[in-house]
């Protein structure tokens, strides 16, 4: 007893014990701090992320004397025909077969710039045609937006199958970090795809099913131009674009796409998956691995030019609207313009008030409420149609049923213009942008005409709420769902509507 007694009184283990249990309670109470601290951190750091991101949009800069003399000075029109001819891809289908031809008869490099990019039916049949142009040896480079790496691209075995190959160079403009928020809104939203420097193809369809191919599935109706050089390099638009695209894939904020993925069986297998829908295509639809004449396709233009937002990721001068609204003023009869939506601020609507007053008919295309598929464009178009109403120009909206995704232009009988520009604030000063102005009667023609099977699908406003509506044609209500869902998106939506 006596040796018990002695042992459990040692000074030195009741140190220990005592130690042990202070410990234990410290460390509980550090975690129970740490279970109240955590919250708070994550609201700060929502809060700093938040901030960041909407911080350097606040202001938008003004077109500078430069900016403005340049645009000015650059030439839109011509009296010859050029070495350029162009052709109106309307139809979502076209626009996949168009893509795969030219893949799969380049012979030295293929550029593709997109916006998004996804791996579904279209977007895998993209990858496809471009894994067996870079297996035969042709230069593939690949640029893409920050938002669809992060989205789309990683950890996906397709692109991942693809970047692996020896002559396949991908990418990334302004990758989005959460550590540097200030740069997150800053987005490439170039569309195009160019084929050893003699032909491309520009607009506004992303690379995936809701703008290429004939699936029954949800879908945007679009535009894009073709170009086609008779030598290569030659055309005074395709020297413009290279030297666009050069910049751009040489600029700091572009980040090569990294091949890193632990699954290689998964990359083996997507490899041999994009093998097999090559050869499917082929067998299944021959007609687009044909040869055709692009000159018998193509019409004459007497210029070409391109235009373009600056490239920087931060805030831009409104260059392509600015362009564009002086084009229009210089009109004689009248401007026609298509957009999905308008979200404009006061500069904006004054000069679309200006182009309004000194051409005779002024029309706009856009959406209704009801038809928009970009729930922040049909809510700002529901908020501000008066305003948009008081600078004078002639209102359609669209009620086809299906969402139009369209940008574009003409003006009298000469002028026309493609691109990825929607008439927004956030391709006004934040979004890379390119519009493609085209002088060609023909092409105009052209284009007036697709234009017009929207147009004659479309509500004349005649007021706030008040409409000229076709024989025949019963407009689409809008559905409770929409409703709720514009509803609740205003009360976030008004004070952040140049991020939209």
């Amino acid at each position: 007893m006596q040796m018990r007694q002695k042992r459990y009184s040692n000074p030195k283990v009741l140190t220990k014990i005592c130690n042990f249990v202070q410990n234990y309670y410290k460390q509980g109470l550090i975690k129970q701090k740490m279970k109240k601290l955590i919250p708070i951190l994550l609201i700060l750091l929502i809060v700093y992320i938040v901030i960041g991101a909407i911080f350097p949009f606040i202001h938008q800069p003004v077109i500078s004397k430069i900016t403005a003399e340049k645009v000015y000075n650059n030439k839109y029109t011509g009296v010859d025909t050029i070495g350029e001819r162009a052709y109106i891809v309307s139809d979502n289908g076209e626009a996949l077969e168009e893509r795969i031809r030219m893949i799969a008869q380049a012979k030295e490099r293929i550029i593709l710039s997109t916006f998004e990019f996804r791996s579904d039916e279209s977007g895998k049949k993209i990858l496809a045609a471009l894994f067996s142009a870079a297996e035969r040896g042709v230069q593939v480079q690949i640029l893409v937006d920050g938002s669809t790496e992060l989205i789309q691209m990683k950890g996906n075995e397709y692109f991942h199958a693809l970047s692996d190959l020896q002559n396949v160079e991908m990418r990334i403009y302004n990758p989005i970090s959460l550590l540097r928020p200030w740069s997150i809104m800053g987005r490439l939203h170039d569309k195009y795809i160019i084929a050893d420097d003699k032909l491309y193809i520009l607009g506004g369809r992303n690379t995936y099913d809701y703008f290429l191919g004939d699936q029954e599935s949800y879908k945007n109706y679009d535009w894009d131009v073709l170009i086609y050089n008779e030598e290569i390099g030659q055309g005074e638009s395709m020297k413009q674009l290279l030297a666009y695209f050069t910049g751009i894939w040489n600029l700091p904020e572009c980040k090569e796409f990294k091949n890193k993925i632990w699954n290689k069986d998964s990359v083996k297998q997507a490899k041999e998956e994009l093998t097999t829908i090559y050869k499917n295509m082929q067998q299944e639809q021959p007609e687009w691995f044909q040869t055709i004449d692009y000159y018998r396709i193509t019409k004459p233009v007497n210029h070409i030019q391109l235009i373009t937002n600056p490239t920087t990721r931060y805030a831009k001068e409104p260059v392509v609207f600015y362009a564009m609204t002086q084009l229009m003023q210089n009109a004689k009869e009248e401007v026609i313009f298509h957009t999905p939506y308008i979200i404009c601020n006061d500069w904006m609507l004054e000069e679309i008030a200006d182009v309004s007053k000194v051409v005779p008919k002024v029309t706009m295309l856009t959406n209704s409420v009801a038809n928009n598929g970009n729930p922040f464009g049909a809510m700002d178009y529901q908020n501000n149609k008066e305003k948009i109403l008081d600078t004078g120009i002639q209102i359609l909206e669209y009620d086809g049923g299906i969402s139009y995704h369209g940008k574009c232009f003409v003006i009298d009988n000469n002028l026309s213009a493609i691109g990825s520009f929607n008439w927004d604030m956030r391709s006004t000063y934040i979004d890379t942008e390119l519009m493609l102005i085209i002088d060609s009667e023909a092409i105009n023609k052209d284009l007036r005409e697709a234009m017009g099977e929207y147009e004659e699908k479309s509500l004349l406003v005649t007021g706030e709420g008040d409409y000229i509506i076709p024989d025949g044609m019963v407009p689409q209500e809008i559905s409770k769902k929409r409703e709720r869902r514009i509803k609740l998106i205003q009360v976030f939506g008004k004070p952040f509507r140049f991020l939209m």
